[in-house]
């Protein structure tokens, strides 16, 4: 019995490392955010075939009242609120950051597939959402993409428990700089528009080059 074990054994293995060869797309990990009563500052970095704001709320159901995105070309927030239906449902995809109103605490988990491309943004003048791409894990801190855009002069993260946003401003140096990971959500503010990441510092997937 031994003897049949072992080769079966090896088979197996086998098998999963030539399906991490040939199927890049399959599930790899997962982000989790713990969401509080109020709000939470969450991003969508995994592929979950999400079209709309309300295909993510069904995993959810019951826990939350109230989707929100920034709307970076009229500076507003943008809201879907449950209504027994979501009014004002908008469209998501890999890389998109909301705003969620719970009404009980959860975990929000966003798993599934490596995106097609990593996440950019088309940072405006004013106050803008991006989340840290999963390919930029030599991001640690928020003053470290601060300095790579070369434009921002703020950069924003909403602490949950005190319902607060917490900031680092470009003083010379990055004063209240907080730590950042991949998935990351946060609200930065632009003095001229950009691209972030730009093309060059937005390469493969696990690439720690800036």
């Amino acid at each position: 019995m031994k003897k049949l074990i072992l080769p079966l054994l090896l088979l197996v293995a086998f098998g999963m490392l030539a399906a991490v060869e040939s199927a890049p797309s399959a599930i790899v990990g997962y982000v989790k955010y713990p969401c509080v009563v109020g709000y939470t500052h969450i991003a969508l970095p995994m592929d979950q075939n999400y079209a709309w704001a309300s295909d993510f709320a069904n995993d959810y159901l019951g826990m939350m009242d109230a989707m929100s995105y920034w709307d970076a070309s009229t500076q507003t927030w943008m809201s879907a609120v449950d209504l027994g239906y979501w009014e004002g449902d908008f469209a998501i995809q890999p890389g998109s950051v909301m705003m969620v109103s719970a009404v009980s605490a959860f975990n929000a988990y966003s798993i599934g597939n490596l995106p097609a491309t990593n996440a950019s943004y088309s940072i405006v003048v004013g106050l803008n959402d991006i989340m840290v791409p999963l390919n930029r894990s030599d991001l640690l801190m928020a003053g470290d993409i601060g300095t790579e855009s070369g434009v921002m002069d703020a950069l924003n993260y909403w602490d949950a428990p005190s319902q607060t946003w917490m900031s680092a401003v470009d003083l010379g140096y990055w004063e209240g700089d907080f730590p950042v990971t991949i998935g990351f959500p946060i609200q930065v503010s632009a003095l001229s528009a950009a691209t972030w990441p730009s093309r060059a510092a937005n390469t493969t997937f696990g690439s720690r080059s800036k």
